[in-house]
C-alpha cells in the first residue's frame, strides 16, 4: 500500500522532532566539553576529533549518503563552534581589546585633524578627505606607503587612502601595503570619479601624442585610451600630480586624465568630457588610524586572515559568518609572498563588536585562522 504525501510528510515531521530533541542534547555535551578544554587551556576546534565522527558517520550512512552525511555534519560542527564560543566567551589579547574599545566609544571623528593623503592638491583623496573632516589640514605623501608610515609613525593621526573602484576593481596596491603596517580603520566613503581629458589651453585632441595619469585612472579609461592606440600612455604617481605636470611641462602634445576640480586649479582645459569606461564610476576609500577606535553608527567590520592550506579550511571560516547570520559584503583575496598558491582575505561584514556574539565571532575566526588581524569596526558614509 502506497502512503499519500500527507503520511510521508508526518513521518517526516516525527523524524525532525527526534533530531531536535537530540540536537539540543548534543549541543549541551559540547557545551560542557568546551568549557574542560577552557579550564585546561584548550582550543575548541579539534580537527582530528571532527575528521574521525565524520568519517564514522559517512561510512554508516552509505555509499549513496556518505557525501551528504558529511556536509550535514561539517555544518553542525559549525554552529556547535558558533555556540561554544557564545556561551563560555573565551578570553584573549584580541577579546579585551575588542571589549575595552567597545565599552569607549566615541561620538564623532575630530572635525580637525592633520591627515596623510597621497598626490597633491586636486587629488580624489583630497576631496573624499574634506568630505570626512571639516578642517582638514592634509599632508601629501609622494605613495601610498608612505600615508601608511605616516599613521604608524604617528606623525599624522589621520590617513586617507582609495581602496576599490566599482570600474578597475581593487587597488591591489594598497591591499598588499595592508600586512606591512599596523592600523586601523575608522571610516569609509564613496567618492563619484569623473575623469576629464586636460591639456594646455588651445591643443587640439589631434595634437595629443602621450596621455599621463595615475594606473587605476588609466584602467577606467582603457575604452578611450583603445580608441587612441597611437597615443602614449604613462602612468604617475596620482592624477592631480598628472595634471600638475602637463600644466608645467609645457608641452602642447601632453594629456592628463583628472578631474575637473584639476583643471581649474592648474589653468588646463577640458578635451573631453567623457573618457571613462562608464559614467557611474566611484571609488571607494577608507581613513585609518593607529590604535583602534570606535565611532558612534560603525556598522561594518574589516578583517585580514589566512586560512590553513587545506580542503575546507575557507569554508570553515565563512561558515561561521554564516551561522551568524550576517552579511558578507566582500571577500578580496590576495597572493601570500613566498608561497606559491596560498593566499591572503579580507573580509568586509555589516556587524558591530557592540554586539558580544560578534565579538565572540571575531575571537573564533583568529583561532581558526593561520594568521588574523581585526582591522576596525567603523561608519560607511554614504
Amino acid at each position: 500500500m502506497e502512503l499519500d504525501l500527507k503520511d510521508i510528510r508526518n513521518q517526516l515531521d516525527a523524524i525532525d522532532d527526534g533530531m531536535t530533541e537530540l540536537f539540543a542534547k548534543r549541543m549541551h555535551l559540547v557545551t560542557q566539553v568546551a568549557e574542560y578544554k577552557k579550564e585546561k587551556g584548550l582550543p575548541i576546534l579539534d580537527t582530528g576529533r571532527e575528521r574521525q565522527i565524520i568519517n564514522r558517520v559517512s561510512l554508516a550512512a552509505g555509499e549513496e549518503l556518505e557525501h551528504y552525511a558529511k556536509l550535514m555534519y561539517q555544518t553542525l560542527f559549525n554552529v556547535s563552534r558558533a555556540y561554544q564560543s557564545e556561551k563560555i566567551r573565551p578570553t584573549s589579547s584580541l577579546m579585551e581589546k575588542l571589549e575595552k574599545a567597545a565599552a569607549n566609544v566615541e561620538k564623532k571623528i575630530p572635525g580637525r585633524a592633520l591627515v596623510a593623503c597621497q598626490g597633491t592638491e586636486g587629488a580624489y583623496s583630497q576631496k573624499i578627505c574634506d568630505q570626512m573632516f571639516e578642517f582638514a589640514d592634509i599632508l601629501y605623501m609622494n605613495t601610498f606607503n608612505d600615508v601608511f608610515n605616516a599613521v604608524e609613525s604617528g606623525m599624522c593621526p589621520f590617513g586617507i587612502l582609495p581602496i576599490e573602484n566599482s570600474t578597475a576593481g581593487s587597488v591591489t596596491q594598497v591591499y598588499d601595503l595592508m600586512e606591512k603596517h599596523h592600523f586601523h580603520i575608522v571610516r569609509a566613503a564613496r567618492q563619484r570619479i569623473e575623469h576629464r581629458l586636460l591639456s594646455l589651453p588651445g591643443v587640439n585632441m589631434k595634437d595629443i601624442k602621450e596621455v599621463v595619469s595615475h594606473e587605476q585612472a588609466l584602467r577606467q579609461c582603457s575604452a578611450f585610451l583603445a580608441a587612441h592606440p597611437g597615443i602614449k600612455v604613462t602612468a604617475m604617481e596620482n592624477t592631480a600630480v598628472a595634471a600638475n605636470f602637463v600644466a608645467t611641462s609645457g608641452r602642447r602634445d601632453l594629456a592628463a586624465i583628472a578631474s575637473q576640480e584639476c583643471a581649474a586649479l592648474y589653468g588646463l582645459e577640458t578635451l573631453s568630457d567623457s573618457v571613462s569606461d562608464t559614467p557611474n564610476n566611484s571609488t571607494r576609500f577608507i581613513c585609518i588610524t593607529k590604535e583602534l577606535k570606535v565611532y558612534e553608527g560603525a556598522d561594518k567590520i574589516s578583517l585580514m586572515l589566512s586560512a590553513a592550506h587545506q580542503p575546507g579550511s575557507l569554508y570553515r571560516l565563512l561558515s561561521h559568518i554564516s551561522v551568524m547570520g550576517l552579511n558578507l559584503t566582500k571577500l578580496e583575496s590576495r597572493p601570500m609572498p613566498g608561497k606559491d598558491f596560498e593566499f591572503r582575505f579580507f573580509f568586509d561584514i555589516e556587524a558591530s563588536i557592540l554586539d558580544p556574539a560578534v565579538r565572540g565571532l571575531i575571537c573564533q575566526l583568529q583561532q581558526d585562522s593561520d594568521q588574523f588581524v581585526f582591522l576596525g569596526n567603523y561608519e560607511e558614509m554614504r
